[in-house]
């Protein structure tokens, strides 16, 4: 079979086209860092007491202060307040607060709503449509609209990148994750709120899966390398540390949704620049077009190329057209695919929950949440080392270890910073077991990209280094060409 890094190695590995392409795709997931995370801070709860109305009640000042119950922790109640009935009867027959055994006066709800502080927050969509006592329940409910709009665009969007074309999709759903954002701005309820922020949802993670594909399919094996490890995900940390900037500045949530998504639409220019990625048109038979973009990346790098670049390539491409269904198909692609799925979602319960989490801790939010942000700095940089270097297999077992370690140790902070034990116990749980499973992953290191799901390695593949090409009902062994194929 033809193979298509062989056929491309005339563009060279670091031309001007790969820069520019690297470049530019990782400019696109500068708006995921920040979108997908905003509810830290959109959706954060101020602290909030009862509303005792000033007027119509003639409460004296002492009285007006005392109307709050004290709870066991010294805090003011959020819920709940002494009964204004009761409250105005003893003001108006001169009684002080020290006076009354103020146990002994009953309690009733927040029946005039809430007082919001408004020192950090301006204005938030808790404080706004009163999301906190009974209807808690709302705030979490819309971050989980929000990851469920995540899951629903997970499954549509490689099918229809798959049908479309990469390019289309990425561009497709950057527009509307920008617009989404946009028409939030003016919600005039919590549910007009909920129903943009699950399509937001929707949009993110398809831009984001869809610039990913599109730069694994069209950088040579070093620079995809780079792209996978670091590249996209330095990009999508810059937009992270812009949200804790945005919001810092922009302290009304309408404000600072207005400030994240306005530069989205800064980005669609970017189409012009972007080209389809040519595995997909070989994969749908439009060698002529793959063949132009080929040419004119040539171009770009002041390179030669050959008067026919592709063969029979996109034959073997049409032969190979697979289904979401193949990844459960075959014992082989089924195991680690689903040992995949286990770490995927390991990682996006562990590293979600700690980010979300960023306003409650101790100490000033902002902060917290940029310094989470830099901190994956490094983390990147690390991770693009180790893998160029180490085996990946064990290199993803180890960053696990150390995430479970730490997430179980964290208890051991003294009780005066904001943390409880199960949460950490449960993610770190989960990443251990994350770490232990991924020792079963086939190993990639110094291995070629395989050009389709039949040239997958083994599972489990400890220290079988060859490629298994499925063909009907038997199984007949491939081994990679390494003169003709770049690994990584």
């Amino acid at each position: 079979m033809n193979d298509y890094e062989a056929d491309t190695a005339f563009l060279g590995n670091w031309g001007v086209f790969q820069q520019r392409m690297l470049l530019l795709l990782c400019i696109t997931m500068i708006p995921n860092g920040y979108s997908v995370l905003s509810a830290v801070f959109l959706a954060a709860t101020p602290d909030h007491r009862c509303r005792v109305p000033a007027d119509g009640l003639n409460l004296t000042a002492a009285w007006w202060n005392a109307s709050i119950p004290i709870e066991e922790n010294g805090q003011p109640a959020k819920c709940s307040r002494y009964r204004l009935e009761t409250l105005r009867a003893y003001s108006e027959e001169g009684v002080l607060p020290p006076d009354v055994n103020l146990s002994s006066v009953p309690q009733e709800g927040c029946l005039d709503g809430w007082e919001y502080d408004r020192s950090i927050y301006t204005a938030t969509v808790v404080s706004d449509w009163d999301l906190v006592c009974g209807d808690q329940w709302k705030k979490p409910l819309t971050t989980s609209l929000f990851f469920f709009g995540v899951l629903i665009g997970s499954f549509l969007s490689g099918q229809i990148s798959d049908r479309y074309g990469r390019k289309i999709v990425l561009f497709v759903t950057l527009a509307s994750q920008t617009t989404c954002m946009f028409i939030m701005v003016f919600s005039s309820s919590w549910i007009m709120f909920c129903i943009f922020y699950f399509f937001t949802g929707m949009s993110h993670i398809s831009n984001y899966l869809s610039a990913f594909v599109l730069g694994m399919e069209i950088l040579g094996p070093r620079v995809r390398e780079f792209f996978a490890t670091a590249g996209s995900c330095l990009f999508f940390a810059v937009g992270y540390m812009m949200l804790p900037l945005h919001a810092y500045f922009l302290r009304d949530w309408r404000w600072l949704l207005l400030g994240l998504s306005v530069p989205g639409y800064l980005l669609l220019p970017l189409w012009w620049f972007i080209p389809e990625s040519p595995r997909w048109l070989l994969s749908q038979g439009r060698i002529d077009e793959a063949e132009a973009i080929i040419k004119n990346a040539a171009k770009i790098n002041k390179k030669e190329p050959p008067a026919k670049i592709f063969n029979s390539l996109q034959k073997e491409f049409e032969k190979a057209k697979s289904h979401i269904c193949d990844l459960l198909r075959s014992r082989n692609i089924r195991w680690v695919s689903v040992m995949l799925w286990l770490v995927w979602n390991t990682v996006a319960i562990s590293y979600l929950a700690l980010s979300l989490n960023t306003s409650n801790l101790y100490g000033d939010a902002y902060l917290n949440c940029f310094l989470s942000a830099v901190v994956e700095i490094p983390a990147y940089v690390m991770s693009w080392l180790m893998f160029r270097c180490c085996s990946r297999r064990l290199t993803l077992s180890f960053s696990l270890f150390a995430a479970a370690f730490f997430l179980l140790v964290v208890q051991l902070i003294p009780a005066g910073s904001y943390s409880t034990s199960l949460p950490y116990i449960l993610m770190g749980g989960l990443t251990m077991m994350a770490a232990l499973l991924s020792l079963l992953l086939p190993e990639s290191y110094g291995m070629p990209l395989p050009e389709t799901i039949a040239h997958m390695q083994p599972f489990p593949g400890c220290c079988r280094k060859n490629i298994y090409k499925l063909t009907n009902t038997k199984e007949e062994e491939y081994v990679p060409d390494r003169k003709s194929q770049n690994v990584e």
